[in-house]
């Protein structure tokens, strides 16, 4: 009875300095406002809007166990005897960055779990970035107002790929030395500031005894702390922007319908963090990845094997071996076209292309309104077949990141694929365009009809004169919504006039993304109900000021 008062007295004083504490905050900053918005903020529920998250909880489990890696890891490039508990390679000189990824992988208790899970997460968040950067994009969920969180996810998947190279060549082996080598090319490839750069980022000639320290302080410091920074501000204008939704019934340009962040929401994203946290142990106990024991310790006369790099930087590996040798000497100095072009020049379009694409479209399109209703890719045939062409350009030079491996297992020339890849790289974005451009108006198409004829109830008649016929069913009211609002411009009409080149220019891309389109069947009635639906939250607001454009159920 004697502890059963005394807990009940503590809890009583916790509880009263709990709320205490608690009103003393909210009288200083509007705490009690603020958290009752967050709580009430509506989450749509469609299973896409998760790949986002799923990269979030892949960027924590990589805080906490490279946090953990950093308690016994040594980035020192001064040479040693091996003496740790790896029999095959006592007594062999590596460096103290090797020999600690060893000792955390023989001799830390739990190391070699840690490190593998700390792998497999940095490949899970450049591809949960990368596939989340997809959803946006052909959904249409980087127009007005996103274009700066488009920006910034682009930015988040740049630094990703730095940040994996950058650990990717800390434990000093063969494989991230052969890395470490094709960078130094890159570097010293630019032209005018390619050697200075090469000097002062590696301390003098390759391999330089300062370039691992860095990439050390690089990888632990100053992108962890830009990539945690972005991804605050980008989840901030996330709560303020709201999320884009799938059109359905009641939702519309105007609102946000969905399950409030608690507890459905939060429910489930717990529910999420667990799964990858369970996933990515299981990876890291059972499933190898980067041997360093295997490769051995990083020395210049030496170079592995089939040398392949991780995933998202292969298509730099793919571009540089499927480029041609092309060469230019001039007032005594040589450019090496065949490392600048692939490796300087094409990631430095690729991701210029990728900042400025949604102001290309509003440009082309001439569409300043807000958006907040994911398109279906199947009714921009254009800005989808776009997509998959770069898809297809990507895994071209990924696939020539393993030309000679490939060329092993298949028993053909290496000469032979690398042709086939350039062929590939020219041609395969091209009829991947044409294909699923073709693919989408198909499928709209078959909206169409589903739209005039129903659904087919699977059952056939035949009337007495012999005649054969399927029954349909009329479309549900969800599903006949959803395929008819849709938020599609028309193509402009050519202009009358003689026009500058610019808006020449414009006429003729915006026809070309909007030329080739299948109209739906609806009533007037309809097509004005679509109208209001998609209409712009800012020109509404100022017709109904007090209606509340943004209003959240």
């Amino acid at each position: 009875m004697m502890f059963r008062r005394r807990k009940q007295r503590i809890e009583r004083k916790v509880r009263q300095a709990a709320v205490a504490g608690y009103v003393a905050m909210d009288r200083r900053a509007p705490v009690s406002e603020a958290g009752g918005a967050l709580l009430r903020k509506a989450f749509p529920d469609h299973w896409s809007f998760l790949l986002g998250e799923l990269a979030l909880y892949s960027l924590i489990a990589l805080v906490v166990t490279g946090s953990y890696l950093t308690l016994f890891f040594d980035p020192g490039m001064e040479q040693e005897i091996y003496e740790g508990s790896h029999v095959p390679l006592q007594g062999v000189l590596v460096s103290q960055a090797y020999a600690t990824t060893l000792d955390i992988s023989f001799d830390v208790r739990g190391g070699l779990l840690i490190r593998q899970m700390h792998h497999w997460a940095a490949l899970i968040f450049v591809a949960a970035l990368g596939v989340h950067l997809l959803r946006v994009f052909f959904t249409g969920a980087f127009r007005r107002p996103r274009e700066i969180n488009w920006m910034i996810g682009v930015t988040l998947f740049m630094l990703a790929l730095v940040e994996g190279f950058a650990g990717y060549s800390l434990p000093d082996d063969l494989l991230s030395g052969t890395g470490l080598r094709t960078a130094y090319t890159i570097v010293t490839a630019i032209p005018v500031v390619g050697t200075y750069l090469g000097f002062f980022l590696w301390g003098g000639n390759f391999p330089g005894d300062v370039i691992i320290p860095r990439l050390y302080i690089v990888h632990v410091l100053f992108v962890p702390g830009v990539l945690i920074a972005l991804v605050v501000v980008h989840l901030l204008l996330v709560v303020y922007l709201k999320h884009t939704q799938w059109p359905s019934r009641g939702k519309t340009n105007r609102n946000v319908v969905g399950q409030p962040m608690f507890p459905h929401f939060t429910a489930k994203s717990a529910g999420l963090s667990l799964m990858v946290v369970g996933v990515l142990s299981w990876l890291g106990a059972t499933v190898q990845i980067n041997p360093v024991w295997s490769y051995g310790p990083y020395r210049t006369d030496h170079v592995s094997t089939g040398s392949q790099p991780d995933w998202y930087v292969g298509f730099l590996e793919g571009a540089l071996r499927v480029m041609p040798p092309w060469e230019t000497t001039a007032v005594g100095h040589t450019i090496m076209w065949n490392v600048l072009l692939p490796a300087v020049v094409l990631p430095g379009v690729l991701f210029m292309v990728l900042y400025l694409y949604p102001y290309f479209e509003r440009w082309v399109t001439g569409d300043l309104m807000e958006h907040h209703l994911c398109d279906r890719p199947r009714d921009r045939p254009t800005r989808t077949g776009l997509g998959v062409a770069a898809i297809v350009f990507y895994a071209v030079l990924l696939v020539a990141g393993g030309n000679d491996v490939s060329a092993f297992i298949f028993r053909v020339s290496v000469e032979t694929l690398t042709w086939i890849l350039r062929t590939a790289l020219i041609a395969g974005p091209v009829i991947a365009f044409m294909v699923t451009k073709r693919v989408c108006l198909a499928m709209q198409a078959h909206d169409r009809r589903l739209l005039e004829e129903g659904e087919a109830k699977g059952r056939v008649s035949q009337s007495v004169y012999g005649r054969i016929s399927d029954s349909h069913q009329p479309l549900s009211a969800e599903r006949r919504y959803r395929l008819l609002v849709r938020d599609v411009p028309q193509p402009p009409a050519p202009p009358r006039t003689r026009a500058s080149h610019t808006a020449g220019l414009r006429s003729a891309l915006s026809t070309w993304y909007y030329r080739d389109r299948v109209d739906m069947p609806a009533t007037a009635k309809e097509r004005a109900r679509i109208a209001e639906l998609v209409k712009d939250p800012a020109a509404a607001a100022e017709e109904k000021p007090t209606a509340g454009a943004d209003k959240e159920r």
